[in-house]
């Protein structure tokens, strides 16, 4: 479910609790999470709404006006309209995640023990390092060019990338991907590893 960063502002903000959708089933559920640049929302209801009974109450809370609410919602014919309530949890914990580089030696040992899970779960060769050292040395390059130089589809290679962003070690950018503070270091440390 996308939101545009203005609502964003203002569900953090307390000043939007509603948002209105047409789907032919619905991309979220109750009790369930939604990760933004906002930091994290959570999803505490999901209904079937008629279209006639949404109020201007109900847009204003949405953070539009009736009539242009109405109008989006009508601009898709298929599916129902849901109308799902939202609230601001707080920041997103991968970012302070990715910040923190200052990785103990049981910190390391975590990771690298979850970067060989990753690996040994893939259907291809090892990718966790390879992708690490791609973003290392090609940072902001656009996910279609990384994929298509590592020999890969761009859906595949970024499910990796979310594989790692999961873990703190990546950030997202437009255009592209780099590596944290954070995957910074654990790269240095598999370095020493590989040295030692």
């Amino acid at each position: 479910m996308l939101l545009r960063k203005a609502i964003l502002d203002c569900i953090v903000a307390g000043e939007v609790d509603l948002a209105f959708r047409r789907w032919t089933r619905p991309t979220v559920r109750a009790g369930g999470t939604l990760r933004t640049s906002a930091g994290l929302l959570q999803i505490v209801g999901v209904e079937v709404v008629s279209i006639d009974g949404i109020t201007e109450d109900d847009a204003h809370r949405a953070g539009v006006e009736r009539h242009e609410l109405l109008s989006l919602l009508n601009a898709k014919a298929e599916g129902q309209v849901y109308r799902v309530e939202l609230g601001s949890i707080g920041p997103d914990p991968r970012v302070t995640l990715r910040d923190d580089d200052d990785l103990s030696d049981g910190d390391v040992r975590e990771l690298i023990e979850r970067l060989d899970r990753l690996d040994r779960a893939s259907r291809r060769s090892p990718w966790t390092r390879q992708v690490l050292g791609v973003l290392a040395t090609n940072p902001h390059v656009r996910a279609q060019d990384l994929a298509d130089g590592l020999g890969l589809q761009k859906a595949m290679f970024k499910n990796d990338l979310r594989k790692l962003k999961a873990l703190g070690l990546t950030v997202s950018h437009s255009p592209g991907y780099e590596l944290s503070p954070r995957g910074r270091a654990l790269l240095v440390a598999l370095v020493r590893e590989d040295d030692g």
